[in-house]
């Protein structure tokens, strides 16, 4: 790797977080991701010869690492259902300057390939999950998935060694019954939980205001029958605000880019499966990497076009959500992760 050469957008963000979507297709049709009557069995997800390979990807992310990038998380679409994760966990594991490799899944293919991922070099999942009870959590997720394996694969997530936390999506009217069962359950065990207020993320969702739960209804919910200290800081750029339980110190989070977004800080790049760029979840377009990979292009060619998007960059979607805004086309969060 060349000498690293970190690079800030026009707001001065600095570049140091990559998200990369291995596959745009995932087994679940969740109500705030994937509805299923959009998703549906005729929906056409990207043919194979359009997903950048895994020799692809890795080199994205050494370019990206020669421009500050430390951390790297692994999406989906449902990331566990590309075939062959671990060896491309072990590739990046092998890139100087990457600190920290982790994933995001749904969890339900996580047991029977946690210690693989383990030993390849992943550090840590994080598991969507967003209620205990089956009947909720099908509805949510849309294929009437049961909860029990999602839990069987956070167990051995642990037993492998990973660090995990679990995410829990908040829908008024669709599981906000479920923030204290939640709660107990994750702090009993110890285990990190994020609460995310619902976001109007792609376009076929159906999002309206009312249906979010602001975090400091969470946050009060909870802490009047457990109650919460602030934990320490993060890392800059982190997005959810940490507290914990004052009586065991297990950690609870609250991320909330609706009421009070995080733009501000904002360190993070999304690489879609095919190969596109973009620099916030919310964004209408991105750029294409694939092209000039897949034609020649040098090393200094691709630095000097990733460098450039991200200097131009100046996305502040959720600070200045309006209702123009709202509905203007935006990719959808399965192509570039959460």
């Amino acid at each position: 790797m060349g000498e690293r050469q970190p690079v800030a957008d026009r707001l001065m963000r600095p570049l140091t977080d990559l998200r990369i979507s291995v596959t745009d297709r995932c087994n679940f049709r969740c109500v705030y991701c994937m509805p299923a009557h959009i998703f549906g069995p005729d929906f056409a997800f990207l043919p194979k010869e359009e997903i950048l390979s895994y020799e692809e990807m890795a080199r994205v992310v050494r370019l990206f690492a020669e421009l500050g990038v430390d951390k790297v998380r692994i999406t989906g679409g449902e990331p566990l259902l590309r075939k062959d994760l671990p060896r491309f966990v072990a590739m990046i594991r092998q890139m100087p300057g990457i600190r920290e490799i982790a994933l995001t899944t749904n969890g339900s293919l996580l047991a029977s390939c946690a210690e693989e991922l383990r030993r390849a070099g992943l550090d840590r999942v994080s598991v969507s999950l967003d209620s205990l009870d089956d009947e909720r959590f099908g509805r949510i997720n849309g294929r009437g998935f049961p909860v029990r394996p999602v839990l069987e694969g956070i167990e051995k997530a642990l037993a492998a060694g990973l660090g995990v936390k679990v995410n829990m999506v908040v829908k008024r009217g669709a599981n906000d019954r479920d923030i204290l069962p939640m709660a107990r359950y994750f702090k009993e065990r110890r285990i990190p939980l994020r609460f995310i207020e619902y976001m109007d993320v792609g376009n076929t969702n159906g999002w309206v205001m009312d249906e979010v739960v602001p975090s400091r209804e969470v946050m009060e919910t909870i802490a009047a029958e457990m109650p919460l200290v602030p934990a320490e800081p993060g890392r800059y750029g982190e997005v959810a605000e940490r507290w914990r339980y004052a009586d065991d110190g297990t950690e609870v989070g609250f991320i909330s880019s609706v009421t009070r977004p995080f733009c501000a800080t904002c360190t993070r790049a999304r690489l879609s499966a095919d190969g596109r760029l973009y620099t916030c979840l919310f964004a209408a377009a991105g750029t294409d990497l694939r092209t000039p990979l897949r034609s020649g292009a040098t090393d200094e060619q691709m630095r000097r076009l990733i460098r450039d998007v991200w200097r131009a960059r100046e996305d502040r979607y959720s600070e200045l959500r309006s209702e123009a805004a709202r509905h203007r086309p935006k990719v959808e969060m399965s192509r570039i992760g959460g």
